[in-house]
């Protein structure tokens, strides 16, 4: 008999990273000792630059101390990966999900974030791929549409994935993305020659594929949750 399981989303709207960041280590607790349900936060960030755990402060282009003029942020956070840019019109997903209650191990788990983005992006007629050695995230030949970063905590996942909608690919000439000279990025919009729906139909495309990649059954979704 087929288990029916139920993934609660979570759409926020537009949060600063600070917040979710917040949210996401609370969740975290509460989903270790079962007080919440498998679960994945639907937002878009303010401009945000975000730095993982290896600090390869090098990959900022610019002195820290001009990004307020620009209008961004910087933060430091204890995921995987390097240097990357969240903003408006990129989607970010954030899985609070017992890897056990799944039943994927850390590495086939990473590998269905990146079948996600990869499905969406041909749902638009976009071939996209999984990084080649050295590469993390998925690509559009040698450009980067999505990006991958994750933490796990007894068996606890936070973070998540970036898929680049039509975000303002400018602000990524301040950094390297993701540590990797000599790569391009992209975005959905780049690539596809006519319009593109909403980015909320977009976002719900991206939250139906995790459902079906992590054999969720159903889901529950929950508008305008207060951010702690």
């Amino acid at each position: 008999m087929t288990v029916q399981r139920t993934l609660e989303v979570w759409k926020l709207g537009l949060v600063k990273y600070l917040d979710a960041l917040k949210l996401q280590e609370k969740l975290m607790s509460d989903r270790k000792i079962g007080k919440v349900s498998d679960l994945v936060l639907s937002l878009q960030h303010h401009p945000t630059y975000t730095l993982g755990k290896r600090k390869t402060y090098h990959n900022l282009l610019i002195p820290e101390s001009d990004l307020k003029s620009f209008g961004a942020e910087l933060h430091y956070t204890e995921r995987g990966g390097d240097i990357t840019f969240h903003g408006p019109r990129q989607a970010v997903l954030y899985p609070i999900f017992s890897l056990r209650e799944i039943g994927f191990g850390a590495r086939k788990y990473v590998e269905g974030l990146e079948s996600v983005m990869i499905e969406v992006a041909s749902m638009h007629g976009v071939k996209a791929r999984p990084g080649d050695k050295g590469e993390t995230g998925v690509w559009v030949r040698d450009r980067k549409i999505g990006a991958i970063g994750v933490r796990i905590s007894s068996g606890i996942t936070c973070h998540g994935l970036a898929f680049n909608i039509d975000p303002d690919l400018g602000w990524y000439e301040n950094i390297v993305p993701c540590g990797l000279e000599g790569k391009g990025v992209t975005s959905l919009k780049r690539e596809v020659p006519g319009e593109l729906p909403s980015d909320d139909v977009i976002h719900h495309q991206l939250i139906q594929c995790l459902a079906r990649t992590f054999r969720f059954s159903n889901l529950q979704i929950k508008q305008d949750v207060p951010i702690l």
